[in-house]
């Protein structure tokens, strides 16, 4: 029996959903295939609330994804966060769906104060736990089982979706006015006339690396670096090797450049936000780095990519996938609870010199469907 016709319109007018995450920077990229299919789902771009400063820097100009609400920490008490009650006003007349894509318990307790607080009914909210844990299932494969299942309060039936609404590496856009602070910040650096290396030696866990007791599974030796950066210099001489990271990881950076004592070795940790970085991978010739946010960020602009892993969390959940089939080679450390340290620089080396090899040319449609 066909439906009516007013029941056909209702069913195809859109509807906003949201998506809420408290994650870094990479897990916040990771969101992206979500994202993409609860568009195609639901018919309208994703709002977001997460924390921290880098979600509305990473999705500016992204088609899937509207307002984003950007708390300054995910910890703050509510009593105390002003930014929270605002959020809180809002929700209590938000009537789309809400996934909220969050394995922490901290960050759980303090989304569910949210949504009960704002009076938010249950049977709108699908919580990443209520879909289980698959042993070994890539974090992409996971958050796209997730945006699969639908919330009670709504008929899966009335928002569909096709195997092309999914994609299995995220992606970002930038636009012209990144591309142009991108290419006037390469000429300032004179970084335009060679081929460009990066190099991100740390993650958001590097704290004074030289007077850490514990063994950080994601941290590669100084000497490491050294031999990797003095190899590449060998194979590639016009090459710049621009070792980046956070301003925290300057130290670590510097102390690299220094024992490598090369004038190719450059820095770039104050002056590189998300943004510009974005299109900096764009130009790359190719990236070296620990387990990190960058390393996302090098992936979804299609930079041919090495990426050392070390500790619990593998390649098996996190590796990393290219939005544009460039090659990306994931080192896992054997045994992975020994940490990044017992890779070898000469295999690190081995990868990152077949990287041009497998390297396809990028079609001008896929690069220009980037801005």
């Amino acid at each position: 029996m066909r439906a009516p016709v007013w029941i056909l319109i209702f069913m195809a007018i859109p509807i906003t959903p949201l998506l809420i995450r408290y994650g870094r920077l990479g897990d916040m990229l990771l969101q992206e295939p979500l994202l993409h299919l609860l568009r195609q789902r639901y018919g309208a771009p994703c709002r977001i609330i997460s924390a921290g400063t880098w979600t509305g820097a990473l999705y500016a100009a992204h088609p899937d994804v509207g307002e984003i609400t950007q708390f300054r920490s995910r910890r703050t008490l509510l009593a105390f966060s002003p930014e929270r009650w605002r959020a809180i006003a809002w929700l209590r007349h938000f009537a789309g769906p809400i996934y909220i894509s969050e394995d922490s318990r901290g960050s759980l307790k303090h989304i569910r104060w949210l949504l009960r607080w704002a009076r938010v009914p249950r049977e709108r909210c699908l919580f990443m736990p209520d879909i289980g844990e698959q042993t070994d299932e890539h974090k992409v494969e996971q958050v796209l089982r997730f945006g699969r299942t639908t919330p009670a309060a709504f008929r899966a039936a009335d928002y569909p979706w096709r195997d092309d609404d999914a994609h299995a590496a995220p992606r970002l856009y930038l636009d012209a006015n990144d591309h142009a602070d991108a290419e006037a910040w390469l000429r300032q650096r004179g970084l335009m006339e060679a081929p460009l290396i990066l190099l991100q030696p740390g993650n958001w866990r590097l704290r004074r690396w030289w007077q850490r007791r514990e063994v950080d599974p994601k941290f590669w030796p100084v000497a490491s670096w050294v031999g990797l950066l003095r190899a590449m210099h060998e194979s590639l001489p016009a090459a710049n090797l621009l070792l980046c990271g956070s301003p925290v990881e300057t130290p670590v950076c510097e102390a690299i450049a220094r024992e490598t004592n090369l004038p190719q070795v450059k820095l770039a940790t104050t002056d590189l936000p998300v943004r510009r970085l974005l299109g900096v991978l764009e130009r790359a010739h190719s990236m070296v780095s620990v387990d990190s946010g960058p390393a996302h960020l090098a992936a979804a602009m299609g930079c041919p990519l090495v990426v050392l892993y070390g500790g619990k969390y593998g390649p098996q959940n996190w590796a990393r996938r290219s939005a544009f089939g460039q090659p990306i080679v994931n080192l896992g450390a054997q045994p992975p609870e020994a940490g990044v340290a017992q890779i070898a620089p000469a295999q690190v080396f081995e990868a990152w010199r077949g990287l041009s090899a497998a390297r396809p040319a990028l079609p001008d449609a896929d690069r220009a469907g980037m801005g």
